[in-house]
């Protein structure tokens, strides 16, 4: 059994990056620009927020943070975007979810420029994807990507079982395991709270991605041997006994599923650090694209 350690390939790939803002400086050109706003003061997305920054500052880009109060109307967020659009120092941004209850998250998403939008969620970028154009692919996707083209998991003609259909992670990672090439090539299976018998459709997967959020959904008895397991999901599971007062836990019964499979990724340091180095990379995409 193979770990997929994305705290390490993460790494990788942000050591990569700076060397390519070092290129980028020695050559006297401006080095890339990534903008985050936030709107209110959700402890998770602060937190997520943060580290992006830090990521930022870790490879030599410039960042910005755009903090917006709770109260904030539609309006003034989509000023805000607006402005971001049409500023040409910034060369990606992201706007954080989720967003207050008063905001239409889908308006907000169609208002950012597809050019800057590198979190890859724009409707034109998604269609691209889906139709196997150069775009923006959704930082976590790629990241599972990126995790098993480094890994070499074979990919081509596996049944591939996705559980969770989100626009974020589900719907564009079925998308991109039946795509031509690798990773790719596989036959794909979207599972979701209304599939029924998911055990049958689980036991049958040479690889399962899940991505439901629900602590511990995949046990072993619902897996075969040999299996890839990609854990998308975290769970903040209260705790007593714990310092934090919670341990954070995946969808994945790890203990007992990582006896059989053959590759898994651990909950936490394995998709998310990736989710954050694949930002990095579509910004330094962004910075390319926008200076053509």
């Amino acid at each position: 059994m193979t770990i997929l350690d994305g705290k390490k390939i993460s790494n990788d790939i942000k050591n990569e990056i700076t060397e390519e803002v070092n290129k980028i400086k020695e050559r006297g050109e401006k080095v890339p620009h990534l903008a985050a706003v936030i709107v209110g003061n959700g402890g998770a997305s602060l937190t997520y927020v943060g580290s992006k920054v830090r990521a930022c500052e870790r490879v030599g880009f410039k960042s910005t943070m755009v903090r917006m109060s709770n109260t904030t109307s539609e309006v003034e967020l989509l000023d805000k975007i607006e402005e971001l659009n049409n500023n040409d120092e910034i060369d990606g941004f992201i706007v954080q979810l989720p967003l207050p209850p008063q905001i239409d998250t889908q308006k907000v998403l169609m208002a950012v420029d597809p050019n800057k939008d590198v979190d890859g969620f724009h409707p034109m970028n998604f269609g691209k994807m889906a139709l196997d154009m150069s775009t923006f692919i959704p930082a976590t996707p790629f990241g599972i990507l990126e995790l098993l083209d480094r890994y070499q998991v074979e990919t081509d003609g596996k049944h591939t079982v996705i559980i969770g259909r989100s626009h974020i992670v589900g719907r564009p990672m079925s998308i991109l395991m039946g795509r031509k090439g690798f990773p790719g090539n596989s036959t794909v299976t979207l599972t979701h709270s209304h599939t029924k018998n998911i055990t049958q459709i689980t036991s049958q997967a040479d690889i399962i991605i899940s991505a439901l959020g629900v602590p511990k959904f995949l046990k072993a008895e619902m897996v075969k041997d040999d299996v890839v397991i990609i854990d998308v999901g975290i769970t903040r599971v209260p705790d007593e006994t714990k310092e934090k007062g919670y341990y954070i836990t995946g969808d994945v019964d790890f203990e007992n599923v990582s006896k059989k499979a053959s590759y898994i990724t651990p909950v936490p340091g394995g998709v998310g650090p990736m989710t954050i180095a694949m930002l990095l990379k579509n910004t330094l995409l962004a910075r390319e694209r926008n200076s053509l």
